[in-house]
């Protein structure tokens, strides 16, 4: 009768609720180990309040998001500044150098990022450079080709000058 009484009065459901005395808090704990049926009430009820609780839910403002996720970060860091001075402390007690004072970032962004006004500087420099080697290149070998011209020409007015008569007078 006291096992009913329990399930009918929403002894149950202020349990998972956590607002229930410590006394009874210990005779709901010493059902769940005794009567099945109590602890399969109970798993029954978790589900239904754990789904209500899912569908209703209603996401936060993006503002409250940001200041969790920046007090977050806050206790992080101060959680690894703690770490840190703990763990100097024990490099010093044991005589050996400090670990350096830097945060650790992980990255897995391959890509260089550049900002999104130095992309058109970056990106003439780059037409500009493969412009003035093409004009290099082309220059190059113009000249060279000019040089040897030069040296066939010359070959050639040696060759020919010989032949002419010299007029003495």
């Amino acid at each position: 009768m006291k096992n009913y009484q329990y399930l009918t009065d929403g002894v149950i459901e202020s349990y998972l609720l956590g607002l229930v005395s410590d006394g009874e808090k210990r005779e709901v704990e010493r059902l769940l180990t005794t009567d099945p049926d109590v602890l399969s009430q109970l798993n029954e009820l978790e589900t239904e309040m754990e789904d209500h609780f899912l569908r209703s839910a209603v996401p936060p403002p993006p503002a409250v998001r940001m200041a969790i996720l920046d007090e977050l970060n806050k206790t992080d860091l101060i959680k690894r500044d703690r770490n840190q001075n703990d763990y100097t402390r024990f490099k010093q007690e044991s005589h050996e150098s400090p670990k350096p004072d830097y945060v650790d970032v992980e990255v897995n962004n391959t890509h260089i990022q550049v900002h999104k006004y130095w992309r058109p500087a970056f990106i003439a420099v780059f037409v500009l450079s493969k412009v003035f080697l093409i004009a290099g290149l082309y220059y190059y070998f113009k000249t060279s080709s000019l040089e040897q011209e030069i040296i066939r020409l010359k070959a050639t007015t040696q060759q020919t000058a010989p032949m002419t008569p010299s007029k003495t007078p």
